[in-house]
């Protein structure tokens, strides 16, 4: 008997530890009632000797006990730690940031800092060209040569841009007005050689216009955005063939 005594004592004291160290303040009651409970047996076991009334005075006791335990361990409570802030939400919390003020969107390194994937000195979310090459001198676009916008093409003859060409053009017109507001552009208008020269000089400009309006309806500035058309004198590739002439029929952005 005394063997199952001390084997109640040492499971009811174990459980009050184990159950109720890490009770919040809020659970307090349950965790005590059960501690109460498990208290009370244990006075049961240890005054099983007597007779009832003594049995249950014990009973009492040790429930008064098993509460009291319970309900000071539950003044103990537990907090989940702060989670450490990231002010420009790239991934990379302040305390290890290197680089703070990253715009949102922007791919960054592990220290937080934007990334250049061609390390031309101008990050990727800035970069137009993003494929320089190593040690090219690039502006601030980050490209070493005019940038060609591919796709952007207009009707038959006409100065009238394409679906396709203004869904090309309005993350170039974003890319300007939120990175590159302070950046004079130059915008070409160029034209194969079929037809007579001086009408391909006014297609041109008229094309190139058609861009700059098009980019300021977007939101950027006029005042840094100017229109050029050079008809057919800056050719980059052979007239003579219809892929050439395809090539030469462009509207390029290059740094004023």
């Amino acid at each position: 008997m005394k063997l199952i005594k001390n084997m109640a004592a040492i499971a009811a004291a174990a459980f009050l530890v184990t159950g109720c160290a890490s009770v919040e303040t809020e659970d307090w009651k349950s965790c005590a009632i059960t501690g109460a409970a498990i208290g009370g047996v244990v006075g049961v076991f240890e005054d099983g000797d007597k007779d009832a009334r003594d049995g249950a005075l014990g009973a009492l006791g040790g429930a008064i006990i098993g509460g009291t335990i319970c309900a000071l361990m539950a003044d103990e409570k537990v907090t989940a730690p702060v989670p450490e802030k990231d002010s420009d939400g790239d991934g990379v919390v302040d305390s290890l940031d290197q680089c703070p003020n990253t715009p949102a969107g922007a791919k960054v390194d592990s220290k937080g800092c934007p990334l250049d994937s061609d390390g031309d000195g101008v990050p990727d979310y800035k970069d137009e060209c993003p494929n320089s090459a190593p040690g090219a001198k690039v502006n601030e676009l980050g490209c070493a040569k005019p940038l060609v916008l591919k796709g952007v093409n207009f009707h038959f003859d006409s100065a009238v841009l394409t679906e396709e060409a203004k869904a090309i053009l309005i993350p170039v017109a974003d890319n300007h007005k939120k990175y590159h507001a302070d950046v004079n552009l130059l915008i070409g208008g160029h034209t194969d050689s079929q037809g007579p020269a001086e009408y391909n000089l006014g297609l041109s400009q008229r094309r190139a216009s058609a861009v700059r309006t098009f980019m300021i309806a977007q939101g950027c500035d006029a005042s840094k955005l100017t229109a050029v058309g050079y008809g057919e004198e800056k050719a980059i590739a052979d007239n003579a063939t219809k892929a050439g002439r395809a090539q030469n029929r462009r509207v390029e952005l290059s740094v004023k």
